[in-house]
């Protein structure tokens, strides 16, 4: 996957590879000084929260989503899941 800029990001919804929309993009985490993005960390819709994710979850159960996992950044970001 080629780089992708944060502000590409800003206010999209996640969707996975399947189809399934998994929620919108509430921040991102990143290495301040490379300034490469580590994690989506994604605020879950009630569909997707029901389901079992299989990304790990942060405190306020916001689904942390590897930046590895990213397949395109378009209309959506389309992860694998």
């Amino acid at each position: 996957m080629s780089d992708i800029l944060a502000e590409n990001l800003s206010g999209k919804s996640v969707m996975g590879a399947d189809g399934v929309e998994l929620g919108m993009l509430y921040n991102i985490t990143m290495d301040i000084k490379s300034g490469k993005i580590h994690d989506l960390v994604v605020e879950p819709n009630e569909e997707a929260s029901s389901r079992s994710l299989d990304f790990p979850t942060d405190e306020e159960n916001r689904v942390l989503v590897p930046v590895s996992r990213v397949l395109a950044v378009k209309d959506y970001i389309v992860v694998e899941r």
